[in-house]
């Protein structure tokens, strides 16, 4: 029972801690870096003294990854000290930022899975037209 409390209470610290990191980094972090950036997910460890997080930017590219991260190592000081004041707990986790690479990994399926589809034929099968004109006739 009580690790099914605490696996709770990390799964709405974790939530919180996504929802205050999305809204700094849209409204407030004025690094043009991570201005298209989406927290995909975020873990905390069982202390609650890492919050692990898991980014990727809204375009789906990955081409700034590096760019991107630089971003977020230098605003990191700043994100957790405004999470700390959002958060309202006694410790304030460290932010370990990661890339998240499922996205692109989701596209690059639907692209292989679109590619080994049937093409449609546009015209109706020839059984469906004799049917429709013996009809007509009578």
């Amino acid at each position: 029972m009580a690790r099914q409390n605490a696996a709770i209470r990390h799964k709405r610290v974790a939530g919180r801690i996504q929802q205050i990191l999305g809204e700094l980094i849209q409204f407030e972090v004025s690094d043009p870096r991570v201005s298209l950036l989406t927290i995909t997910e975020v873990r905390v460890d069982r202390e609650l003294e890492y919050a692990n997080v898991w980014v990727c930017t809204l375009d789906g590219s990955s081409d700034s990854v590096d760019q991107v991260m630089e971003g977020l190592r230098s605003a990191s000081g700043f994100l957790r000290r405004e999470l700390a004041k959002r958060l309202q707990s006694r410790h304030t986790p460290q932010l370990k930022f990661h890339w998240d690479h499922l996205p692109e990994e989701a596209s690059r399926i639907n692209a292989v899975l679109d590619s080994l589809a049937p093409k449609e034929d546009p015209k109706p099968p020839q059984a469906e037209e004799s049917a429709d004109s013996e009809g007509q006739d009578n």
